[in-house]
């Protein structure tokens, strides 16, 4: 059965997010825009509709979910929000920034992935905040994609992964920042970014009066960031990386025909799909799209630009090196 889809671009629809509020409340499945990518979204306190989160993602189930809210209220219902997290909150909320904090025992193990922290963010959409608002539950949802794929910007990418796998999809057109939320653990003395994300490093640096601990430099908390412990992001051809010249070397072994770009910079060499954007936010806001479209256009391989790391370049970065993890070279 394919799931219904409700044209909510033109603002919040109070008929539609009522029925996708009501299914939340049931148990059931709903995908809805935030500014970041579409989520796939569950009533957090049901152990049993999260559950069919990792289910209908084929997502590894030791792989912690982020807890949606729209109210600082409701962040507090299922963390220990200490005085910097409520400080971040004013600052940086509603926004893509994910706080990782101890969570309380309402919050079911299948969304912590059975650790003592839980991720949670108040996204910055006006249909997220409403349908949330309605569902009157905090909502856990990751990106609303099949665990490893390029997150969905638009529904039409949620409907090609999810399609048959949910009850309702919330259309809201192409999201405006592209890639997913910055997660920052702030359990320890130092905040610890575990994931960059929407909210520059910069920006945090500026906010706390120090650099966060960097990804890498304290293993120890590596692993409570949702959507950093597998391959993510990976089209279904290999993705190599123009992080130096030597990339034309690995891709000559694919005619020009087959071969696809994106990026800022040109090519510079012989491509047949080429999509190339005036910026890194503009790269950051189309990557995802992009390579589910050069893979729609018939491509063998693509070749991504690589960014520099300053503002969302950072995230960009990260995004990019995962969704290359398994490029390989044809026999």
């Amino acid at each position: 059965m394919r799931a219904k889809v409700l044209d909510v671009r033109s603002g919040v629809q109070g008929e539609s997010l009522q029925e996708a509020a009501r299914l939340l409340r049931e148990g059931k499945l709903v995908v809805f825009p935030t500014e970041t990518v579409y989520g796939l979204g569950a009533n957090a306190l049901d152990g049993n509709a999260v559950l069919r989160i990792f289910e209908a993602k084929e997502r590894p189930a030791d792989n912690p979910l982020i807890v949606h809210v729209a109210e600082i209220s409701e962040a507090e219902r299922v963390a220990f929000v200490p005085k910097l997290g409520h400080l971040l909150m004013e600052r940086f909320w509603p926004g893509p920034l994910t706080l990782v904090m101890p969570a309380r025992a309402v919050v079911p193990p299948a969304v912590t992935a059975g650790l003592s922290t839980v991720a949670v963010r108040m996204p910055a959409q006006p249909v997220a905040l409403e349908l949330i608002r309605l569902a009157r539950v905090p909502v856990a949802a990751p990106s609303a994609n099949l665990s490893g794929r390029p997150s969905p910007t638009d529904a039409r990418a949620v409907e090609e992964d999810m399609g048959d796998r949910v009850e309702i999809i919330l259309d809201g057109g192409p999201t405006q920042v592209g890639v997913e939320s910055t997660v920052l653990d702030i359990t320890g003395e130092k905040a610890a970014l575990l994931r960059p994300g929407g909210v520059s490093i910069e920006a945090l640096e500026e906010f706390l009066g120090y650099r966060p601990i960097l990804p890498g430099e304290e293993e120890a908390v590596a692993h409570r960031s949702p959507g950093t412990r597998y391959r993510h992001y990976a089209p279904r051809v290999p993705l190599f990386l123009r992080e130096d010249e030597s990339v034309w070397e690995k891709v000559e072994a694919w005619d020009p025909s087959q071969r696809a770009y994106v990026g800022i910079r040109s090519p510079g060499a012989s491509f047949a799909f080429v999509r190339l954007f005036p910026d890194a936010d503009s790269y950051a806001r189309g990557l995802f799209s992009a390579l589910r479209e050069l893979e729609r256009s018939g491509a063998c391989v693509i070749v991504a630009d690589w960014p520099g790391e300053a503002q969302v370049g950072l995230a960009l970065r990260d995004r990019l090196r995962r969704a290359s993890g398994g490029s390989y070279m044809p026999e």
